[in-house]
């Protein structure tokens, strides 16, 4: 077992489901999906077989919770043709390249390559079938800044940052005096309902579906964020996953399951506690508030077998040349595969239980 693609994670009610009831998708009522940038490339073909053949085996309706470029993933899960739309999502993030000597400022370059992007599969078309979606119902997690974080300039947003980081690494509550999480959605929240900050649900439409998709994946100082969304508050928004890196699943409600397709095997609430070892081993994320949620991620074994054994992620844009970083991430997404068959492997398995550990 430890040398299997797959690490599967269930806490207590979602292993009593399968076990009774086997992997069948109707049992997940929700979907949410991490902060990550190009680590969505470490799950590809993963995803391809989730949202064009697992997912599709049924009808039940699904909330889809995802900050980042996990609401990039689920946008494309919400589109006429999934499959179609995450194969070209990925295939457009990993081809990302720019000129050496661009004129532009590097945010400048960094805005436009995700809106080049995003616009490869946000048709006209799928930006409406996406807000009206009654089967995947879409909650794009997003952070307005308040105070200093509700700046561009780099000296202000510098000091409103630093302020954040500060009294985040005091108590995360705290971390509500910096942001507001603020969720487009596109109908009621049922399997979270967050109480950790203050909260509010602004209605996803073809008019705002767009700038909020960017603004959760608008990294502050690498991007320019978005201003004044339609239909929400008046103020600057950024990267979902300042609040909302993993999500803190003691949010969570309701009896169904929750799948999770990660690309780790920890959970780490907020962008500003990866670096706080003992935040990352507090009980926010507890076997407890597991309870409900299935973790389905990369194993370290075949973490370890990758090209620099890692999946891709963000540093390899300034680590690596154009040509290096996209033949790597290439290997990464075919080397893929092997997830999609191992997680067929555990459907499939007489055992639903057999390839499931405890959180």
């Amino acid at each position: 077992m430890s040398n299997f693609q797959l690490t599967i994670i269930a806490g207590s009610a979602a292993r009593q489901r399968l076990a009774s009831e086997g992997w069948r998708p109707e049992l997940f009522t929700a979907m949410v999906g991490a902060s990550g940038g190009a680590k969505l490339l470490g799950l590809g073909y993963l995803d391809r077989y989730l949202f064009g053949e697992y997912l599709s085996r049924s009808s039940h309706p699904m909330e889809l919770y995802g900050s980042s470029i996990g609401s990039w993933r689920h946008s494309a899960l919400a589109c006429r043709n999934p499959s179609e739309a995450i194969a070209t999502l990925q295939d457009r993030y990993l081809n990302q390249k720019w000129l050496e000597d661009d004129p532009r400022s590097p945010t400048e370059v960094v805005d436009g390559l995700c809106e080049w992007v995003l616009d490869s599969f946000l048709t006209p078309s799928d930006t409406s079938h996406i807000a009206n979606n009654r089967r995947f119902r879409t909650h794009i997690v997003t952070a307005r800044g308040l105070g200093l974080n509700s700046h561009q300039q780099k000296l202000m947003l510098a000091l409103g940052m630093g302020k954040a980081a500060a009294l985040n690494m005091i108590n995360r509550q705290l971390l509500a005096h910096s942001f507001q999480r603020v969720v487009f959605s596109s109908g009621t929240s049922e399997s979270f309902v967050f109480k950790d900050f203050d909260t509010e649900h602004i209605e996803l439409n073809s008019y705002n579906l767009r700038s909020a998709l960017l603004a959760s994946g608008s990294i502050p100082f690498l991007m320019s964020g978005q201003r004044d969304i339609l239909g929400a508050p008046l103020g600057h928004y950024w990267d979902g996953g300042i609040i909302d890196y993993h999500f803190d699943f003691t949010n969570c409600t309701g009896d169904g399951l929750i799948l999770y397709p990660h690309f780790s095997d920890q959970v780490v609430t907020g962008w500003f506690d990866k670096g706080l070892s003992w935040r990352r081993n507090s009980n926010r994320n507890s076997p407890q508030a597991l309870d409900n949620v299935v973790i389905v991620a990369p194993s370290k074994a075949y973490i370890a077998s990758l090209p620099y054994a890692k999946i891709p992620d963000r540093r390899d844009f300034q680590k690596m040349s154009q040509a290096t970083r996209m033949a790597y991430w290439s290997e990464c997404v075919s080397a893929s595969q092997a997830l999609a068959d191992a997680f067929i492997e555990v459907i499939e398995s007489s055992d639903p239980l057999r390839f499931v550990v405890d959180p």
